[in-house]
Order: C-alpha cells, then structure tokens, then sequence
C-alpha cells in the first residue's frame, strides 16, 4: 500500500510540474485525392493549364498567409522554406506540394505552346527540374516528421512519377522506365489496401502511367510495345488520350519509312511519312481489334483510326497540292494515293458500322429501325468505295457486298413493321429479303466466308419470321370479325334505329329499355329566306314631267297652299 501511495504522489507530482509525455501528433497528406481533385475543379478538365497554375498561385499565397509563413514583405523577397520545426498542422505539408503542382502545370502548359514555339522545350524542361526538386523537398519534409504510413507511400510515388516525366521529356528511357514503374507500384498498392470508393483515383492513375511504360519499353527495344500501344487508345479518353496520340504519332514517325506501296497492281509512287504512318497503323490495327473483348473497345478503336484517317487524308492533300494542279490526271500515283488511303478510311467506316450492328443486336434496348439506319450507312459507304476504282472485279466486289447488306437492311425494316403489327407489309419486305440474299448467293466465289454464313443464318431467320408473319396476319383477320360481330352484340342503338335486326337484347326486359331516344336530337331546318330592300335608295327613277303637264304646276300650287293654310301663315 505504501509503494502505491507513492507511485501516485510521484504521478501528481509529474502532471503539477507539466512533465507528463505527450503522444506525437500524425501528420496525414492525402496527396493524390487532393491534387486530383484541385485539377478537375480549376481547369485540367478541359486541359487549361494556365488556370491550374493561377489557382496553385493563390492556394499557395493563401496558405502562406494562413500559416504566418511570409517570403519577405511588400518590398523585399526573402525565401522562407517549411521545415520540418515549423510543421505544426497538416496544412504546412501543403506549401512544397502547392509548390510542385506550380511548376508542373507551367511545365504542361509550355508543352501545349511547344507546339508553335519550339524554343519552349528548354523552358518546359526547367520548370519540370523545379517541380522535380519540391517534390523531393516534400518528401524530405514528410520523412523528418511523424506522418502516417499511407502519407509517405504517396510521397514517394509522387516523386517518382515527377521524377519520371521529367526523364521522359529528356528522353531517358530506362531511368523514367523506373521511376514511372516504381510509381505505377505503389499507387496499385495503395489501391488494393484502400476502401472501394477511395480506390477508384488510385486506378485510374495506375492505367495513367501504362501508356509511357509502354513507349519507355518500345524505346528499350520492345518492338510488341507498340501494339500494347493500340490497343490501349480504345480504353482511354481525355489528356491521357492525347498524350497516347502524340505518342502513337512519334512511334509511326519512326517506322515510316518512304518505300512504294501497291494497290490494286498499282504503284502508288513515292509516300509522305504521315501516310505511310496511316497505311503500318491500319495493317496493325487487325491485330488489336482480335485483342479487344468488347464490341466497345472495338469501336473506340476504329473510331480513333477514323480520326487517324481524316488527318492524314488532309496532310496528303496539302503535300501533293501543286502536283495535283499540275497533273488533273485521275489515275496518276499522288491521286492513286489519295484514293488508296480514302479506301482505307471507307472500308474502316464500314467495318465500324458493322460492329455498331453486332452491337445493337446484343444490346436489349436497340429497335430494328436503329439497326435500318446503320445498314443504310454500310451500303452509303459501299457506293463511295465503288467510285474510287473502274476495276470490274473491284466494282463485283462491291456490288455483292450490297446485295448482302440491302438483304439484312430489308429483313431489319420488315422487323420493324412487324412490331407495328403491319403483317402484309412485312411479309412482302421478307419476300424481298429473301431475294436478295440469292442474288447475294450468286457472287459465292467472292464473298468472304463469314458473310456467307451470315446469308445463309439469314434466310433460315427470314423464312421462319415470314411463316410467322402470315400467321399473325390470319389470326388477326380473324379477331376482327369477331370484334366485329361483338361490337354488334353490345351496340348501344336504341331499338327503333335497328328494327331490321333481330338480336335477343335482355336490357329491353329491364325498368329502362333503350327503345327510344329523349329527348330527341336536334336537327337542323332550313330557315325562312330574309329580303332586304338595299337597292331602293340607289334606284334613279326617269323624269315624267314633260308628260304631266299642267298637272304637275296644280299640284305644286295645291301642295303650298295646304301647307299655309295648315301653319297659318300666308292668311290675310
């Protein structure tokens, strides 16, 4: 007993003099949510790097002010540094990172305007030095203080990821291949430990960095890179969609090479890098359609290819614009190119319409006359790529490919009909179906196999929709009839309009039998005709006088004399 009195005499004693040990306050940075979410909100959605960096300037200015952390006053600049004495809040932690995000997005921006000004790279180069530095200065900071496990992983994958970017702009290969994979490491680290709603930032930043560890390793000497590289373009969207773009454009540039190149047996004369790039893309891009698992991830391919085709369909144009002034020679090799690379671009349309199909037929929401409307797109198409060439077997070919396409266009339109209940119309569409699939069915030796499958799953399809049509159509002559004959029985006619027709109507037993309509219906009568003596007033009667004589001065006289004999006046 006595031991514990002074165990707790010697306790009083430490908390009266304020000895006592404080627990270590933990400093926590969620760098990535913060900076993520700082960079959709102030202009990275729409790529407006000028507007981050105007945002990290007042942040940084506010925070400084906020934390008594002044660089100098109004007159003099005196750099001032947190370190790790001054951290007292989570908020110090903020000032290197505000610091980096400055420079990072000035760096972005000078990217964006490289493109006109080239003497940009350099600057753009230092301010990704000067993001690279206050990263480290911030992971310095959070190493000297007590901040959580998940703040110090962050730490280091952001400054692994700004190290990367920098060695990927000095185009040092296997170093930015490092850091950008010990980041891509982390951040999926994080993801996987992480609750599911936080995971979602973490991810999308893992599938961020795969494109630039791709072309790090192609660089590297991994020819398959590019490949990944394609296949990739169809799962990403945004910034990351740009970048991959200029990425995928350096990589053609290096693989074009200026051989000639044949369509149809003949030369297309000498090719311009950027078409060559076009003609190694498409010849690739078969591969990484068999990749992709989704009808989805197929069309978002092609539509970026379109988007490739267009480009270099007006960069060829421009190059070979004085020859083609000169020349006006439809079938010289600079048009034969056009037309080639214009082939491409139809034959890829298609090929995307046709998936657009695929997946309008697995989706439980498409209507047939949605799927009407892509076939009717597929045999626009085919009539453009049939203008491009005066070949006969060129013209067969396309012209079987229509039969085919106007077959599954016509079973789609009775399909719609069908819906609508319009049975004979439908049936005369599926009759027209079917005749176009054996004029199809002709060009066999043409037809690719799989279309021929398609024809042939069709007409079993179509045959089995017509029997089912007629069958709709009896069926519903017959309900008609019977409607018919139902309408009668619960006719609503009182007994004196259907005395012609004997039918046992119980109502008439009833305590009010409708026998007789009261009150009756009005009906109209023609009203007695109404004569106004409009003309009276504009009749001119001829003048008799000369007939009447001295009549007429008697009856003047005989008047006057009335009227003054009547008044008075006029009596002497």
């Amino acid at each position: 007993m006595v031991v514990e009195e002074k165990v707790d005499l010697s306790k009083e004693n430490q908390t009266q003099n304020g000895v006592t040990a404080k627990e270590p306050r933990t400093y926590s940075l969620e760098i990535l949510k913060i900076i993520k979410e700082a960079q959709q909100q102030h202009g990275l959605r729409h790529g407006d790097y000028q507007r981050y960096r105007g945002y990290c300037s007042r942040r940084l200015r506010r925070l400084r002010k906020v934390l008594k952390v002044p660089q100098g006053d109004r007159r003099h600049f005196k750099r001032r540094d947190v370190t790790a004495t001054m951290v007292s809040e989570d908020k110090f932690l903020q000032v290197p990172l505000m610091m980096a995000e400055r420079a990072w997005s000035h760096a972005m921006q000078l990217r964006q305007e490289s493109n006109t000004e080239p003497r940009k790279k350099f600057h753009l180069i230092s301010r990704l030095k000067k993001a690279a530095a206050y990263s480290l200065q911030l992971q310095d900071l959070i190493e000297n203080i007590n901040c959580d496990a998940r703040t110090k992983l962050e730490a280091q994958a952001y400054v692994a990821w700004m190290n990367g970017s920098l060695q990927f702009e000095l185009q040092l290969w296997k170093q930015a291949m490092e850091n950008l994979k010990k980041a891509q490491v982390v951040y999926g680290n994080l993801a996987s430990a992480l609750p599911e709603l936080e995971q979602i930032v973490y991810k999308a930043r893992v599938e961020e960095l795969a494109p630039s560890l791709r072309y790090c390793a192609y660089n590297i000497g991994d020819t398959s890179a590019m490949d990944d590289l394609m296949q990739m373009r169809g799962q990403l969207s945004g910034e990351l969609m740009a970048s991959l773009d200029s990425l995928i454009a350096q990589t053609r540039e290096k693989q074009a090479n200026i051989e000639e190149v044949t369509w149809r047996g003949k030369s297309c004369g000498t090719v311009p890098p950027r078409a060559a790039g076009l003609i190694i893309a498409d010849s690739r891009l078969n591969q990484a359609l068999e990749r992709a698992a989704t009808n989805q991830a197929k069309i978002d391919l092609l539509e970026a290819h379109l988007i490739d085709c267009k480009d270099a369909l007006l960069a060829v144009r421009d190059h070979f614009k004085n020859e083609l002034k000169k020349e006006n020679d439809k079938w010289s090799p600079q048009q034969h190119l056009i037309n080639y690379l214009q082939y491409i671009r139809l034959s890829r349309t298609l090929e995307r319409n046709l998936t657009l199909v695929k997946a309008a037929e697995e989706s439980d929401k498409a209507k047939p006359q949605d799927i009407v409307r892509l076939y009717e797109a597929a045999l626009h198409n085919l009539v453009e790529i049939s203008q491009l060439q005066d070949d006969p077997e060129f013209l067969e070919e396309q012209e079987a490919k229509t039969k085919c396409y106007r077959a599954f266009r016509c079973f789609y339109m009775a399909q719609s009909l069908a819906n609508l209940h319009r049975w004979r119309e439908a049936m005369a569409l599926y009759q027209r179906s079917l005749q176009h699939v054996k004029d199809a069915l002709k060009y066999n030796a043409i037809l690719p196999a799989a279309l021929k499958e398609a024809l042939c799953n069709l007409e079993t399809s179509v045959e089995a929709a017509q029997y089912a049509a007629h069958a709709h159509s009896v069926l519903e002559d017959g309900q008609e009839e019977e409607s018919g004959t139902s309408k009668l029985a619960k006719s609503k006619k009182p007994l004196y309009e259907r005395l012609h027709e004997y039918r046992e109507d119980p109502a008439l037993l009833t305590k009010q039998p409708n026998v007789y309509k009261l009150p009756p219906p009005m009906r109209s009568i023609p009203c007695k005709p109404l004569f106004f003596d409009l003309a009276f007033n504009m009749v001119e009667f001829p003048d008799l006088s000369h007939k009447m004589g001295d009549q007429a001065k008697r009856g003047q006289a005989g008047l006057t004399g009335f009227v003054k004999g009547l008044w008075g006046w006029g009596n002497k």
